[in-house]
């Protein structure tokens, strides 16, 4: 049998991230023998905190939109075309298993063509208000991992799984103390 591969896409912020690098780091203590591929945005921070966890990363040509009038936008159609064409060819070549994102302008291209592609495929939203992206990207995922409650104003509730945030374990410290835990961050 083939080892479990998994991509995942986040990033811009360590609000992105980190929560990317958790997922990781959890899957890869349930499926030690699992292959993992991260894509971020090229010169951005996950290309830094990626590798520096472990893992393998790609980069994309993507930026986000400006919310106020600049000339930036006028290149985003483009970076969004390449962006979409080399996620399609970094999903041909590692062919995952599943496609998760973790929210960010990176996490766009990679899960749209994940979903166009028919690769099972989630995100996790990680605010009560949902991102630009994430929004985006609702309709086309299979499931949507949130961690509060009435996020059906921004997604299908049949696709919601209440799952909370995921937690980087070197920043977690649990106390038991008459087999009740507290989960202090």
């Amino acid at each position: 049998m083939k080892p479990l591969r998994i991509i995942l896409s986040g990033g811009g912020t360590g609000g992105h991230i980190y929560p990317a690098i958790a997922i990781a780091n959890e899957l890869q203590d349930r499926y030690p023998e699992a292959e993992f591929l991260f894509v971020g945005a090229k010169d951005k921070m996950e290309m830094q905190k990626v590798p520096q966890a472990g893992y393998a990363i790609k980069g994309l040509w993507i930026s986000g939109i400006q919310r106020k009038l600049s000339l930036d936008n006028l290149s985003f159609p483009f970076k969004l075309l390449s962006s979409l064409s080399t996620s399609r060819k970094i999903l041909k070549t590692f062919k995952p298993h599943v496609a998760i994102g973790t929210g960010g302008f990176a996490s766009g291209p990679l899960l749209k063509m994940a979903s166009i592609m028919q690769v099972p495929s989630l995100i996790q939203e990680q605010n009560s208000y949902a991102g630009i992206t994430n929004k985006w990207l609702g309709k086309s995922v299979d499931k949507i991992c949130v961690a509060y409650p009435d996020m059906q104003r921004y997604f299908p509730v049949s696709k919601i799984v209440y799952t909370g945030n995921p937690i980087r374990k070197e920043k977690l410290l649990v106390l038991v103390f008459q087999d009740q835990k507290l989960w202090l961050n």
